[in-house]
C-alpha cells in the first residue's frame, strides 16, 4: 500500500433476504474447509471435458448454512463447533477481475465477530488449487484485520475467509472487504447512475424491484434516479402499491410512458436519459428480474476504479432454479456470428447447491468477454456519447452488438463476479420459432455485416440457408415468413430502422393468421384426435455429416414432391412434446400438433408443398442476392450506423413516440454531447 492510498470499501459480505431460504448456498455454505475436489492433474484439466464427465467427478456437496442462523443482510450466527465458509459466489472476493482491470493492488479483509472461535483466509489461483493464507484465533468482541496483495491473480483466483465456531458458537456482526485507493482517485468517487428498467406489461416484477430498492437505498446513494420506460398497456403506475413505493423512493423515480419501441428502444431511452440527466453511469435492467440490490453497488465500486471506462455487467442466475448460473460470460464467435463460452472448461447452467465455487476449479479462471447481456449492465456516459446508443433493432443482438461496437472503440466489458439477477432462463423458451425469428435472423445479420470482417462473414450465409430448409421441412411456414421479410428488409439499409422500430412487430403479427402453425390452443383437446396408435416418426437423433446429404436429398424430394396424406388437412398425425420438436423429426410428418416450449400451449403443423417450394424459392433468390451484394451492403451498414445510433436520430424517434413523461426535469450536469463528437 503506497503513501497516498486510502482503505475504500470495495464489497460488503452479505447474506440472503429472510424470504430467499432457497439460494443460501450463494452466501454461506458449511463444510471443511475446501469441501470435496476435483482432480487437478493439469492434462486432464486442460482436456475439455463433457458436462457429465464433470459432474461425476464431485462426490458431493458441501452441507447447507442453517438460513435460521442469519441475523441480518451482514451477521449471522455460527453455531457451537460448525464451520461455515465464504468462500461462495456472492461473497467470496474475485481478486483476478480487481487486478485485471482496475488501479486496486492490495486489499484488507475486515471481520468483525463476537464470541471464540478463529477466522481462517483462503485463496486460490486460475486452476482452483486452493491455499490456506492465513488464520488467527478470536475472543469477545474482536475485529480482524488481514493485508493482502492482488499481485498472483494475473489468470484468476479468489480470496475469501471461513470461520470456525467454538464449543460456545460464534458470531459474524459483519465483514468487508477494502481497497488502497489512491487518494485522488477516492475524493473524486461520487459517481452519479441512472438505473433504468425497460418495461413491458409486466407491472408486478417492476413493483416488486421498487420494493427492494425502497429498502436497500443506504447502499445506493449512487443511484440519483430510477427511471421505468413502460412500453406496455398495463402501466406501473396503476398498481395499487406505486404510490407507496413513489413516496419511499423519495423523487428518485421517474416514468416515461411510450410506445413500444422493444427492449432496445427502452434501453437505448435509459442510456439517453442517463446522459441528459448529467450522470456517470445508465445501469440497464430487464423488468422480469429479481434484483440483489449489492450488485449495484459493487458494478458502480468497480467499475468507478477501473482503469479506464469500462462497461461491467451482473450475472444471471435462474429465476426458477435459483442457484443456477446460466452463463459466467460470453464471447461472439464472429466467423458463425453465434453467441459462444470463452473456453471450452466452462459449463452452461452450473448449480451452485451441487458443486460450490470451492469445488470448480473453471470457476476460478478469470473470464473475459465481449458483451454482457443487459438483463444488468452498466455503461459509462462517456462511452455512450462517443460510440452512441442502442442500435434501433426492437429485440436481439442490441447487447452484444454495443459490447463487439464498445471493443472497437477500445472499451471493454467485464462481467464481475458477485452481481447478479434472477432472470428466467432460456430453458423454458424457443424464441427461435414465431414473431422473433425475424428480429433473430435480421438482427445477427446486421451484427455480422457490421463486426465480422471473415470473407462474406463466414458462416452466416450458409446457416442461414440451412436454418431455411430445416423450418420448412418442419412446416414451421409463419416463422419462415418472419425470416424472408427479414432479408428483405435488410437490403432497406440502416435508414430504414428508425421507421420500422414501432411497426414491424405489429406486421409480422397480422400474419399469424395466414398460418395454422402460428394459432396456439391451450388444450389440446381442441385439436382433431390423431390416427389412433400413431408412433413418433423420424429419427430419433440428429442425422451425423456422412447421412445427412443422402437424408436431405429424400426429405426435401418427398415434402417438394409427395403429397400429404389425404386425411393431413382434417386431423393430425399424432401430438408431439416440444422435446421432440426437432427438424429431422418434424420432417416425417404430414400433419402434427407440436406443445411449445412454454408448456401454455400447443399449434397444428400441416405439411404445404406449395408453401415450401414458393418459400424455398424466395430463401435462395434473396440469400444469392446477399451473397452477390455482401460487401456493398457491409460497406452501407458501417457507414449509416453511426448515424442510425446517434443522439440526434433516437431523439426524433423518442419525439414521435412519447406518450407521457411523469418527470420532465433535468439533474444538474453538462450538457448533452452527441455521438462523436470531440470530448
Amino acid at each position: 500500500m503506497t503513501n497516498d492510498a486510502s482503505w475504500s470499501l470495495l464489497q460488503r459480505v452479505i447474506l440472503p433476504f429472510e424470504t430467499q431460504t432457497d439460494v443460501v448456498p450463494l452466501y454461506a455454505d458449511a463444510g471443511t474447509a475446501q469441501g470435496v475436489r476435483l482432480v487437478e492433474d493439469d492434462g486432464m484439466y486442460r482436456r475439455p471435458k463433457a458436462k457429465n464427465e464433470k459432474l461425476n467427478l464431485v462426490a458431493s456437496s458441501a452441507a447447507e448454512a442453517h438460513y435460521e442462523d442469519f441475523l441480518s443482510r451482514e451477521s449471522m450466527t455460527v453455531r457451537p463447533g460448525q464451520h461455515v465458509s465464504f468462500g461462495t459466489y456472492f461473497n467470496a472476493f474475485p481478486a483476478s477481475y480487481w487486478r485485471r482491470w482496475t488501479t486496486v493492488r492490495d486489499v484488507r479483509l475486515v471481520v468483525r465477530t463476537r464470541g471464540r472461535g478463529s477466522v481462517v483466509v483462503y485463496k486460490s489461483n486460475a486452476r482452483g488449487a486452493i491455499q490456506r493464507v492465513h488464520g488467527e484465533l478470536v475472543e469477545g468482541k474482536s475485529t480482524t484485520s488481514v493485508e493482502l496483495t492482488l499481485k498472483p491473480f494475473g489468470d484468476g483466483g479468489w480470496y475469501w475467509f471461513d470461520l470456525n465456531a467454538s464449543s460456545d458458537g460464534l458470531e459474524l456482526v459483519e465483514a468487508r472487504w477494502e481497497g488502497a485507493v489512491d487518494g485522488a482517485r477516492a475524493a473524486r468517487r461520487a459517481s452519479s447512475v441512472t438505473l433504468q428498467i425497460t418495461t413491458m406489461n409486466k407491472p408486478q416484477y417492476c413493483i416488486d424491484n421498487l420494493r427492494v430498492l425502497a429498502g436497500s437505498l443506504e447502499r445506493l446513494d449512487s443511484v440519483k434516479q430510477i427511471l421505468i420506460v413502460d412500453q406496455g398497456t398495463q402501466k406501473v403506475q396503476d398498481h395499487a402499491d406505486f404510490p407507496e413505493l413513489e413516496a419511499a423512493l423519495d423523487g428518485r423515480l421517474r416514468i416515461i410512458n411510450q410506445a413500444n419501441l422493444g427492449g432496445s428502444g427502452g434501453f437505448a431511452r435509459g442510456m439517453f436519459e442517463a446522459v441528459e440527466n448529467g450522470h456517470d453511469y445508465a445501469l440497464l435492467l430487464d423488468d422480469d428480474v429479481v434484483i440483489e440490490p449489492e450488485s449495484i453497488a459493487r458494478l458502480v465500486t468497480f467499475a468507478d476504479l477501473c482503469r479506464k471506462p469500462t462497461l461491467v455487467g451482473g450475472h444471471m442466475f435462474d429465476l426458477y432454479s435459483r442457484t443456477v448460473l446460466h452463463t459466467f460470460g460470453e464471447v461472439v464467435d464472429l466467423y458463425r456470428v453465434q453467441p459462444a463460452l470463452p473456453h471450452d472448461d466452462m459449463d452452461l447452467g452450473h448449480d451452485f447447491a451441487r458443486s460450490n465455487l470451492r469445488q470448480t476449479p473453471w470457476l476460478h479462471r478469470r473470464t473475459d468477454v465481449d458483451y454482457n447481456g443487459w438483463w444488468m449492465c452498466l455503461i459509462p456516459t462517456t462511452v455512450i456519447r462517443e460510440i452512441g446508443l442502442s442500435m434501433p433493432v426492437f429485440i436481439k443482438w442490441d447487447d452484444s452488438e454495443y459490447g463487439l461496437r464498445a471493443r472497437k472503440a477500445g472499451y471493454s466489458t467485464v462481467s464481475l463476479p458477485g452481481a447478479a439477477v434472477w432472470h428466467v432462463s432460456w430453458v423454458d423458451k424457443d424464441d427461435l420459432v414465431g414473431w422473433q425469428a425475424y428480429f433473430h435472423e435480421r438482427n445477427r445479420t446486421i451484427t455480422a455485416l457490421l463486426h465480422s470482417d471473415h470473407p462474406k462473414s463466414g458462416r452466416v450465409l450458409r446457416e442461414s440457408v440451412q436454418n431455411d430448409v430445416k423450418h420448412l421441412i418442419s412446416m414451421q411456414y409463419f416463422t419462415q415468413q418472419g425470416r424472408i421479410h427479414a432479408l428483405q428488409d435488410l437490403f432497406k439499409g440502416p435508414e430504414a430502422l428508425h421507421e420500422d422500430l414501432a411497426t414491424k412487430l405489429p406486421e409480422i403479427n397480422a400474419l399469424r393468421a395466414e398460418f395454422p402453425d402460428a394459432q396456439v390452443k391451450e388444450d389440446v383437446d381442441d385439436f382433431p384426435a390423431p390416427a389412433a396408435g400413431m408412433a413418433l416418426t423420424g429419427p430419433a437423433v440428429a442425422p451425423t455429416k456422412k447421412q445427412l446429404i443422402p437424408w436431405a436429398v429424400k426429405t426435401v424430394g418427398r415434402q417438394l414432391l409427395k403429397a400429404p396424406a389425404d386425411d393431413a388437412a382434417e386431423r393430425p398425425q399424432g401430438f408431439l412434446a416440444h422435446r421432440d420438436n426437432k427438424w429431422w423429426r418434424l420432417a416425417g410428418y404430414d400433419s402434427v400438433v407440436v406443445s411449445n416450449a412454454e408448456g401454455t400451449g400447443a399449434s397444428w403443423y400441416r405439411r404445404r408443398p406449395d408453401l415450401l417450394r414458393s418459400m424455398l424459392a424466395t430463401s435462395g433468390r434473396l440469400h444469392s442476392r446477399m451473397y452477390r451484394e455482401w460487401e456493398v451492403l457491409a460497406d452501407r451498414y458501417r457507414a449509416g450506423m453511426p448515424q442510425a445510433t446517434s443522439f440526434e436520430a433516437w431523439r426524433a424517434t423518442f419525439e414521435r413516440h412519447t406518450v407521457s413523461d411523469s418527470h420532465q426535469n433535468r439533474s444538474e450536469g453538462p450538457a448533452p454531447v452527441e455521438a462523436g463528437a470531440p470530448q
